[in-house]
């Protein structure tokens, strides 16, 4: 079931037409308004709406490029919306939406999407036509299995696939080559395998899942500097922890562990390890503070 209290994604304004005059292109909230401006329009909010539509004038206003219309009732994306070429972000968070059209490929420019808490279970294979794509947010869907075509799209730097039903992660997943922060949390996934993970990865969230072991491939994500694998079924971890030499915070709270390989000590830039709820006894625990001295230890 979808988790309410996920919070809801703020899209950045970062792109370049983002820096636009907020007084002189202001945010339009009703279509008729936006196409009295004698300037181009770049910006529209429905958001909270109630729409089951999306106005039909809307494709006249062909130099938007952001489009929020979150916490609505719309149940399919309507076909206006993708005569919109301009659109770099889009977010269509809070709505009731199944399936993405085969026209979603048609919005070549888009560089953000947002599509949290919809009924999803399964995502276009023509998603791989956003060659410029960098955030995709699928949180709180009925995805079962992880978007292969998101491992065609190598400009993405943020997967967001937080609260679905995913329990198979795809082996091709080192080829999104730019990826930074993944997000996998609250999902159903026991086994990673010996799972590739991108070279540049920072940020991963893999907690509250089924994960009994993780892989050694993990350990040699170089470039690692946030690690979240809380609430799993983790019993011990393998000696080449030491291959995460940049990561700052680790948290394995809430795992099964006893102990941890004495090559932690290796890890310089550990600043944050977070440790409770987990079964180790005093003299581990004094052991950790040892190897550790530098590092905040959670116990």
């Amino acid at each position: 079931m979808k988790k309410l209290s996920i919070l809801i994604i703020l899209f950045s304004l970062s792109y370049a037409k983002a820096q636009i005059d907020p007084v002189k292109y202001p945010t339009y909230t009703n279509v008729e308004e936006a196409l009295k401006s004698n300037t181009p329009v770049y910006s529209m909010s429905f958001r909270g709406k109630g729409l089951f539509n999306l106005p039909s004038e809307i494709k006249k206003l062909n130099s938007l490029f952001f489009l929020n219309i979150m916490g609505n009732n719309l149940e399919k994306m309507d076909q206006e919306l993708f005569l919109l070429k301009e659109l770099e972000i889009l977010n269509v968070n809070e709505n009731s939406i199944k399936f993405i059209p085969d026209e979603v490929g048609e919005l070549t420019k888009l560089k953000t999407l947002s599509m949290n808490l919809n009924s999803l279970t399964s995502i276009n294979p023509n998603i791989a036509k956003l060659q410029q794509l960098k955030v995709i947010h699928l949180d709180a869907n009925n995805l079962n299995v992880f978007p292969h075509s998101l491992t065609q799209i190598p400009t993405l730097e943020e997967i967001n696939l937080q609260d679905n039903q995913i329990s198979f992660i795809s082996e091709n997943l080192h080829q999104i080559k730019n990826l930074k922060y993944l997000n996998l949390a609250a999902n159903q996934i026991n086994d990673l395998g010996n799972l590739e993970f991108p070279k540049n990865l920072k940020y991963l969230e893999l907690q509250q899942n089924a994960i009994s072991k993780l892989p050694e491939t993990l350990f040699q994500s170089k470039n690692l500097e946030f690690l979240n694998v809380s609430q799993n079924n983790i019993k011990e971890i393998s000696t080449k922890i030491k291959g995460l030499k940049n990561v700052v915070s680790m948290n394995l709270a809430n795992n099964d562990l006893k102990e941890l390989p004495t090559e932690i000590s290796k890890l310089k830039n550990l600043k944050t390890l977070i440790l409770t709820g987990n079964p180790m006894d005093k003299t581990t625990v004094e052991k950790l503070k040892n190897l550790l001295p530098e590092t905040q230890i959670y116990f």
